[in-house]
Formats: C-alpha cells, sequence, structure tokens
C-alpha cells in the first residue's frame, strides 16, 4: 500500500521552530525521491525542498534556504523537515510527495502525495 503520512505541524511565534515528518511506505520510500510543498489559503502550492534516495543531494525554495533543513532516514522510511526562523509567511499547509527526481520543483512531477500538516507562525 502507498502511504504518506505527515505529522509535527502546529502553532509557532515567529522565530520558532517546527520539525516535520513524513512516514511512508516501504514500496515508495524506497523508490522515489522525496519532496516538501506547502500551499497557503488563496495561494498556488509552492516547492519548499526536495532530497535525493540516498540523502545526498537536496535543493530548497529561495524562501527558505538557510532556514529550513530536508534530511531522510532510510532505516525509517522517513523524511523530515527542520524548519528554523520561521516567519508568518512560512504558515501554510505542508506535504510531503515523492517523485521521480529531487531535481524537480514542478508540483506535477510528483506522484505521490500525504494529506497534509498545518503550520501557523504567529507575529
Amino acid at each position: 500500500q502507498v502511504q504518506l503520512v505527515e505529522s509535527g505541524g502546529g502553532l509557532v511565534q515567529a522565530g520558532g521552530s517546527l520539525r516535520l515528518s513524513c512516514a511512508a511506505s516501504a514500496q515508495l520510500f524506497n523508490n522515489y525521491d522525496m519532496g516538501w510543498f506547502r500551499q497557503a489559503p488563496g495561494k498556488e502550492r509552492e516547492f519548499v525542498a526536495a532530497i535525493s534516495r540516498s540523502g545526498q543531494s537536496a535543493r530548497y525554495a529561495d524562501s527558505v534556504k538557510g532556514r529550513f533543513t530536508v534530511s531522510r532516514d532510510n532505516a525509517k522510511n522517513s523524511v523530515y523537515l527542520q524548519m528554523n526562523s520561521l516567519k508568518p509567511e512560512d504558515t501554510a499547509g505542508y506535504r510531503c510527495a515523492a517523485g521521480s527526481s529531487w531535481r524537480n520543483t514542478d508540483r506535477y512531477e510528483y506522484a505521490y502525495w500525504g494529506q497534509g500538516t498545518q503550520v501557523t507562525v504567529s507575529s
């Protein structure tokens, strides 16, 4: 069964940190690169970060570079998004996704999606 389940969202003050987790089925995790996307109300879903199967390559949106870190634990079939120095504009629903290449920032290149977890940053 193909499955992605996110957790770790919540309410945090500006400048704070959160760590999102995404647990995947082994079938999915072993065969795909992983990405994180977010969508704020009234806005398009946007790319946040992605990581290769090996965990050795990653890329970030300019808006989060230097503040967010994506990682994965292949033994636990999980991918993480460490978010530091959070800003109110980071408020969004965050979803993990599985795709063929970590180089892709287009959401249409990702085939499988989790349901998402909400992150709210207060000013």
